[in-house]
């Protein structure tokens, strides 16, 4: 599925792309710290290295080249490349308030206290939250998966994190302006459902649904053919058994995906991180970033447009360290900055990690991940499944030994 190019003509080290997969399956796979691992890197929109170890389910079922994976919040890169495709048309500007396409927001206000069995109380109103704040994850919203504040409770109680069988994008934008933001637009960074309301927006605007949009505009153009918000009539036999990390003990399987609510259309397209799909098709979409918004003659954004969405858009030139309120996100903080659902590097000293200035990245809540080097013109795409992404540093593993595979450097 995957056809592979000659790594040493393509600056790296075959011997050393090897020990990849031999760090995977030996402190991953065999140690049952992972169920599974699919990789890619490819340079010059050419992969190099492809692998894919341990079982696609909990029975033994070998894993297969064509899996489908939750990718969870790579769907944000998406979604936010979507919105930037109606920004070029101008029917939508990144400086617009968001009552413009969401009059249910004119009445938000700021926190000021109470929660839980206390009412809130009454918050100053919110200064107008402009679209650039939900790309920027500068919005005022949160998740209740933060489990920091008394509004991340009111998230999870309303259960906001995954409304894809409760609400439609309606109902999601309704229960959103009953609540306080957790700070005023513009002035905080909170990993949040802010691309959720944006997924909303494109739909608005286009007056298409979410998942329909992708695919006439953004997975047909590439040939992504397998991505969509679920895993359809295919995931009862394609789609991994996803798991939880325990401490200590074997990961725990969550969803199995022969059963997988996953497998039944939902009402409910989650721009944030509904999306499920098999790794040749996101590296499909990395190849597009990685060649300045094109693939095999579609253009999907004009090169200066992502070149605005991986520039950082935090206040001053500020990282994350300096900005983020966030107890989980997909970034490390140090070096990071933001841009137009991007993080990327702006000071690769302070990674303390091989990387190179202008890198960008994102990943997923079930450990998958991907990032594009515009230097090197490298890209790494790797799933897996298990929740949280916070359980072990594979990613920061994974970049090393990949730059430790290369032999010539652009920089």
């Amino acid at each position: 599925m995957i056809e592979l190019a000659d790594a040493e003509a393509l600056g790296f080290d075959k011997g050393r792309l090897a020990r990849i997969d031999t760090f995977l399956q030996e402190n991953y796979i065999d140690t049952g710290r992972l169920p599974c691992a699919q990789i890619v890197v490819a340079r010059e929109g050419r992969p190099v290295h492809y692998a894919h170890l341990g079982t696609l389910r909990e029975d033994g079922t070998p894993m297969r080249e064509d899996a489908l994976f939750r990718i969870a919040s790579m769907t944000k890169p998406v979604t936010s490349i979507a919105f930037m495709q109606l920004v070029e048309q101008c029917r939508v500007a990144l400086e617009d308030p968001v009552t413009r396409v969401f009059p249910e927001f004119a009445n938000l206000a700021v926190y000021a206290g109470g929660g839980g069995s206390i009412p809130f109380a009454p918050g100053s109103p919110a200064p107008p939250m402009r679209f650039v704040d939900l790309l920027t994850h500068m919005s005022g919203f949160t998740y209740g998966l933060q489990n920091r504040t008394n509004i991340d409770a009111l998230y999870r109680e309303h259960n906001l994190d995954f409304a894809r069988d409760h609400l439609d994008s309606d109902g999601f934008v309704e229960r959103l302006a009953q609540l306080p933001l957790e700070f005023a637009p513009g002035t905080g960074w909170n990993y949040s459902v802010s691309t959720d309301v944006l997924g909303i927006a494109v739909e608005r605007l286009s007056g298409m649904r979410l998942g329909d949009y992708l695919a006439e505009h953004v997975f047909g153009p590439l040939g992504m053919t397998d991505t969509a918000f679920g895993a359809g009539d295919a995931g009862a036999e394609r789609l991994a058994d996803a798991y939880a990390y325990r401490p200590g003990k074997p990961p725990r399987m969550i969803d199995a995906g022969a059963t997988s609510k996953l497998n039944r259309p939902g009402t409910f397209d989650s721009g944030g991180g509904g999306l499920v799909g098999t790794i040749a098709d996101y590296q499909r979409f990395a190849t597009m970033l990685a060649n300045g918004g094109e693939l095999d003659g579609a253009r999907i954004v004009s090169p200066k447009t992502l070149r605005l969405m991986r520039t950082n858009h935090l206040p001053g030139g500020a990282d994350l360290t300096e900005m983020s309120r966030s107890l989980f996100s997909e970034s490390h903080n140090a070096g990071t900055g933001f841009g137009l659902g991007f993080a990327m590097v702006i000071d690769p000293a302070r990674t303390l990690m091989p990387a190179s200035e202008g890198e960008f990245y994102w990943g997923g809540a079930y450990s998958t991940a991907f990032f594009v080097d515009p230097v090197e013109r490298v890209t790494m795409v790797f799933m897996t499944q298990l929740y949280p992404s916070s359980a072990y540093p594979i990613r920061r593993q994974l970049k090393t030994l990949i730059y430790a595979a290369l032999s010539h450097s652009n920089a």
